[in-house]
């Protein structure tokens, strides 16, 4: 099969095209033609050299998610059959013409979605929903903040909030992105740059704050978050782009019982990860098949071109998802 593969630890002209063995299934993994992969940015820490694979994972192609065709069946699979149409959160190897993945990490397409539509979804709606529903227990009419809104989390998360019956707030990096963010259906998008979130939080709640904060900035952000949050709230860490070390008033954890807590997906096991999927089935999945939730795509790339996606994604420059088509189709 074709595959991207990450040469060497480096820059996006790392990745080039190669030749691999397709793989085989395990006992309770499903093959997958692939048809589109989403690109994320554990992919490009990964590039990186900054975020290696599980062990027991394909170590030189990345890719977290996939859309495609069941071609082949483990012995104990039950959940799936050759032909069905899936998408998947896998550990690895998604950059690939063919992928394995574990039966419970695979989810049917919802709706009329085409392939591309559906490979955006499994890595940022299992990321958001384990984060902002089941860490953040973010619950009846509560409210929640997310930081980079026009992110493919970010574009999730507002979405999946919002017709749950949450208010969202955002903050994003360009009054464009902002103004995006908000026809999605946040209450409120901050633009990062010219003004503060801390005190457009504390503005638009008289002073109460934010129950859930789904942050992946962290760093200087930290502070302001501990301040943004209402009593008993929230704090749900799931990167540092801004760095890991911080300087914060714990003083304000204690008085207004907060909690910070945070996760990885990647290491976690197919349990794990199957009772998100089903999580998702039952409660999001209907949503997407209605259009109440819709799939944000902004770029398709080629395989051979992933060296530019992941340059776009790097830039920042994009709202919602990059991905890359397998199929010769266009969607």
């Amino acid at each position: 099969m074709k595959a991207v593969v990450i040469t060497q630890p480096g820059e996006p002209s790392v990745l080039q095209m190669a030749e691999r063995p397709t793989p085989t299934c395990a006992t309770t993994e499903v093959l997958i033609k692939v048809a589109a992969a989403g690109v994320n940015r554990p992919d490009i820490k990964q590039r990186e050299g900054k975020y290696p694979p599980p062990a027991n994972t394909v170590q030189d192609i990345p890719g977290l998610e996939i859309a495609g065709t069941v071609v082949e069946t483990g012995p104990a699979v039950t959940q799936w059959k050759i032909g069905d149409r899936v998408c998947a959160l896998v550990a690895g190897g998604g950059y690939a013409e063919y992928c394995t993945a574990p039966q419970e990490q695979c989810l049917p397409i919802p709706g009329n979605l085409s392939f591309i539509e559906a490979a955006s979804l499994p890595e940022t709606f299992f990321t958001v929903w384990s984060n902002v529903f089941d860490r953040g227990a973010l619950k009846n009419h509560e409210t929640l903040l997310v930081h980079g809104g026009s992110s493919g989390i970010g574009v999730t998360a507002i979405q999946m909030a919002k017709a749950l019956g949450h208010k969202v707030y955002v903050t994003a990096g360009s009054d464009e992105k902002c103004r995006f963010c908000e026809q999605l259906g946040a209450a409120k998008a901050i633009n990062y740059k010219t003004e503060n979130f801390r005190q457009v939080i504390e503005q638009q709640t008289d002073g109460k704050g934010v129950d859930v904060i789904l942050d992946m900035i962290g760093g200087d952000y930290t502070p302001d978050n501990i301040h943004s949050l209402a009593v008993e709230g929230r704090l749900v860490l799931i990167n540092t782009m801004k760095g890991k070390d911080v300087q914060a008033d714990l003083s304000q954890v204690m008085m207004k019982r907060l909690t910070i807590t945070g996760s990885t997906l990647r290491a976690r096991d197919a349990g794990f990860k199957g009772k998100i999927a089903q999580n998702l089935q039952k409660n999001i999945w209907p949503l997407l098949a209605s259009g109440a939730i819709k799939p944000v795509i902004h770029a398709v790339f080629k395989p051979g071109e992933a060296a530019k996606a992941h340059e776009l994604m790097e830039s920042s420059a994009h709202i919602g998802k990059i991905m890359l088509n397998f199929s010769q189709k266009k969607a």
